[in-house]
């Protein structure tokens, strides 16, 4: 250590230590615990450090000028040096923690500040901004649709009913009825409702949900933007005006601008455009009943019209009820609120809802044309996210894909088919309100080519029954069961997939088995015997032979066999929506208890047709808003759905249906053709799906009445004089007629040669190994079913006698048919089924070494038995 460092002997009375003593110190900074410390004090002498060393004096001075450290220097900075900045921030007269709190005098100012540049920026706003004029908000423009060639269709909205009329042309009543409903405090707001805004304004600018005007000022000011952007700049622009309107503007005009400038559904903006649309007079000539109704539709024409809206929620029926609620709600409202006596509500019963005239836009959509429109309006809006009221306001150029000569045969079809079989005034009660729908697809890119939706808009018939909802399809769902089973395998092949060659039990009434080997159990405990549409004793058949003739029996059990999950996911991957699937996991869903629309069948076949590649059905090619062209309309990229050889097989098994069994009317096509027919329960809905190399078409008849509040369908039994319709009959006419004039200009082209796939895994119970094929059966079941039962497969238990071909066990009470009735696709009557999702064997195996009801069943093309 050097010299200088050393600490050597001091004198007592001097140096360092002398120095350091006579210095005052800050308390407790390094002293001892329990050791007094002298502190010094500004009222207290000074005490002069004994001479040392100059180093030692010098530190001795410093500490005795206000003790050591950072805070006695900000001190003596604050009380002797004023703070020269002009914000005092951090506080330079406070010490630690305190510097960063600020006075009463900096927040006050600040806020001052802050409301003061908001106000002037308002008010600059507010200066800027014009008062809305309803006139330039009524020029909608027309929506042009056009036919796939590029033609036009039809347009539609525009100037259409848009009339501005004055505050004197609106009745009291109708005033008091939008007031009670949509802002009671109209009358004394500011035109502003804060809490809204600030909602509003907030999730629209975090990327939230975007939430309109709250108060009636608000919504004009919004009606008034054509445009209808869900911006945080137009939000902060309508705020403006609707505060603007509030501090300068009588109610009454406001009022009035508001009630000429919204939609109120049927294409019309205003309420004289309303009035006339609705119930065809001039909105001063309406009642308070009337009143009520136009108040209830402006909560949302596409939920409250009763003619109906755009989407599964917005059915005639649907919106209907939701319109009728709403419409008593306004009237009890304005009694709530002060604004109509109880004694005038009293005047308003349920059954006095107001009655509508027949629709101006329905009239001039004839035909087929308000079903086109409505089905490419649909896929704009979903495609770009496009409101109800923002399409109505038009200016969109819309083409589809529809094919004029296409709809036009569809439809000539369906007229034909109706003259030629349907005549209501011979056969009222089995003829009336018997309803026809269809579509129509390209295989190779999914796009809807036709349609047919009903008699037309202007027979006041809105509902599309293109898009049908809650028909069930029927047999037709059968090929989905075959195709998962060739996909997936069953529980008899080892997880392989299996061909059309696997034998399954088709006797009438077999009893059919869950995924453990038990029997499904009825509605009353019993175990469950599917029905069959005749009591023909097949015996085990081939599933391409089931398919041929429609036999339920096979399908019911295959479905648990293969697993109900795996037919649904296959389903689903050919365009089939989930919410149209029918969820349990029962018999029935093997025969078609589910409910898609006939455009989804049409374009689910078409994925057959295209060895396994599923286009998504899409309508609009182009869409022009504004002179520009707008992105998302390109056809929608295909996607694998199963394997080549699977698709091409199940259209081999379908060609030979058309060819030799329930489809033969499709024969007089004259070109390859494959598909399928499908009847419900009591002939409730008949459909055939076919297709061909180049298009897929779904053709559906069912009968309801479309006034009904249920719209129940209802038996077609004795429709045309046939005593059980079938797919194979009307529908297959109009399919075979459609798709001869349809396709009389393509040249005809062949399905791809199947691949082989599968193996030969036949139920549970077939006859084991598996014999050499035999001849090929009878194309068609003879038309007098032979009277003595084919051999059964069943052998006897315990010594018991031999079963009936068509029961699995002997059970003396058991009666020797079941209760339920069943068309040709049935499987509604299947009861509350037990088990679990999946499926089972057959029937018992005739190896003494199997149980009943467990898979002992061969695989082709290999020896030995499959296990479990």
């Amino acid at each position: 250590m050097s010299e200088h460092r050393r600490k050597p002997p001091q004198p007592q009375g001097g140096g360092r230590a002398s120095a350091r003593r006579a210095a005052p110190q800050r308390p407790g900074r390094g002293a001892p615990a329990g050791r007094d410390v002298p502190t010094a004090s500004h009222s207290g002498p000074y005490e002069q450090p004994v001479p040392g060393s100059r180093a030692g004096a010098r530190r001795a001075t410093q500490r005795g000028a206000g003790g050591r450290g950072r805070g006695a220097a900000n001190a003596a900075r604050g009380t002797g040096r004023p703070d020269k900045r002009l914000i005092n921030y951090p506080r330079s007269d406070r010490d630690g923690w305190k510097r960063f709190v600020p006075s009463w005098k900096f927040v006050s100012g600040t806020a001052l500040g802050f409301f003061a540049v908001l106000i002037a920026g308002a008010g600059i706003g507010i200066a800027m901004v014009s008062t809305p004029d309803p006139n330039k908000a009524a020029k909608a423009q027309n929506n042009v649709f056009y036919w796939a060639d590029g033609s036009q269709m039809v347009a539609t909205g525009g100037s259409m009913n848009r009339q501005i009329v004055p505050i004197s042309n609106i009745p009291r009543s109708m005033r008091d009825a939008v007031i009670a409903a949509e802002n009671e405090s109209f009358e004394t707001d500011k035109g502003v409702d804060p809490m809204g805004v600030g909602r509003a304004v907030w999730n629209m600018a975090t990327g939230g949900s975007t939430q309109g005007g709250s108060t009636i000022t608000q919504q004009y000011v919004k009606n008034t933007y054509l445009d209808s952007d869900q911006t945080l700049k137009r939000k902060v622009t309508e705020l403006f005006i609707a505060i603007r309107l509030g501090v300068s503007e009588p109610k009454d005009k406001v009022l009035a601008g508001y009630l000429n400038t919204a939609y109120y559904g049927r294409d019309a903006y205003g309420i004289q455009a309303a009035a006339r649309a609705y119930f065809g007079k001039d909105s001063q000539d309406l009642n308070p009943s009337e009143c009520a109704f136009l108040a209830s539709v402006l909560k949302g024409p596409n939920l409250y019209n009763p003619d109906g809206g755009i989407g599964a929620q917005a059915t005639p029926e649907l919106n209907e009820d939701r319109a009728r609620k709403r419409w008593a709600w306004v009237l009890d409202r304005e009694v709530e609120v002060g604004r109509m006596d109880k004694t005038e509500r009293a005047k308003y019963k349920d059954s006095d809802f107001p009655a509508r005239v027949e629709s101006e836009q329905a009239r001039g959509m004839t035909g087929q044309i308000g079903y086109l429109v409505d089905t490419a309006k649909a896929y704009v809006m979903k495609t770009k996210g496009i409101t109800v009221e923002q399409m109505a306001l038009g200016g969109y150029r819309i083409k589809t894909t529809f094919e004029k000569p296409r709809v036009d045969a569809l439809a000539k079809a369906v007229a034909d088919a109706r003259d030629g079989f349907i005549d209501e005034k011979k056969r009222p009660d089995t003829d009336t309100f018997v309803q026809f729908g269809g579509a129509s697809v390209d295989v190779k890119t999914g796009a809807l080519v036709a349609l047919y939706g009903g008699p037309g808009w202007d027979q006041k018939y809105f509902s599309n029954n293109a898009n049908t909802s809650g028909v069930p399809v029927g047999s037709t769902w059968k090929p989905y069961v075959l195709a998962a089973a060739m996909q997936y395998g069953t529980q008899n092949s080892n997880g392989r997939g299996i061909s059309a060659d696997s034998k399954y039990q088709a006797n009438d009434l077999t009893v059919i088995n869950n995924r453990e080997g038990r029997p499904l159990r009825d509605a009353k405990g019993n175990p469950f015997k599917q029905k069959n549409e005749s009591p023909t004793a097949y015996g085990y058949v081939t599933l391409n032979e089931a398919m041929e003739k429609s036999i339920n029996v096979p399908f019911a059990q295959l479905i648990f066999d293969v697993g109900h999950t795996k037919v649904r996911d296959l389903a689903k991957s050919t365009g089939i929506l989930e919410e149209s699937i029918n969820p349990n996991p029962d018999a029935s869903s093997a025969l078609g208890t589910s409910t898609p629309s006939a455009i989804r069948m049409a374009d689910s076949y078409a994925t057959f047709a295209a060895s396994g590649m599923h286009h998504e059905p899409y309508s609009v090619t182009q869409v022009m808003k504004d002179g520009e062209e707008l992105s998302g309309f390109e056809p929608p990229k295909p996607q694998r759905a199963m394997d080549n050889a699977v698709a091409d097989n199940i259209t081999k098994v379908l060609q030979n249906v058309v060819k030799n069994g329930t489809g033969k009317a499709a024969k007089k096509l004259g070109r390859p053709a494959a598909g399928k027919t499908g009847t419900t329960d009591e002939n409730k809905s008949a459909w055939f799906v076919g297709y061909t190399p180049e298009l897929s078409t779904s053709v559906v008849l069912f009968r309801t009445d479309p006034n009904s509040q249920d719209r129940k369908l209802q038996s077609m039994n004795g429709v045309g004089a046939i005593p059980s319709i079938h797919g194979g009959d009307i529908p297959a006419e109009i399919w075979t007629e459609y798709m001869s004039e349809a396709l009389k200009d393509t040249p005809e082209s062949d399905f791809p040669e199947p691949d082989a796939v599968g193996v030969t895994a036949d139920s549970a119970g077939a006859p084991s190994p598996t014999p050499p094929a035999p001849a090929s059966p009878s194309p068609s079941p003879s038309a007098t079913p032979s009277t003595s039962p084919t051999p059964s497969p069943t052998p006897s238990k315990g010594g018991k006698p031999s079963c009936p071909p068509w029961k699995l066990y002997c059970e003396p009470d058991d009666p020797t048919r079941g209760t339920t009735n069943g068309g040709t696709n049935t499987g509604t009557n299947s009861g509350v089924i037990a088990g679990t999702q999946g499926g089972a064997s057959g029937s018992p195996s005739p190896s003494n070494s199997c149980r009943p009801g467990r898979p002992c069943g061969t695989t082709g093309g290999t020896t030995g038995t499959v296990p479990d």
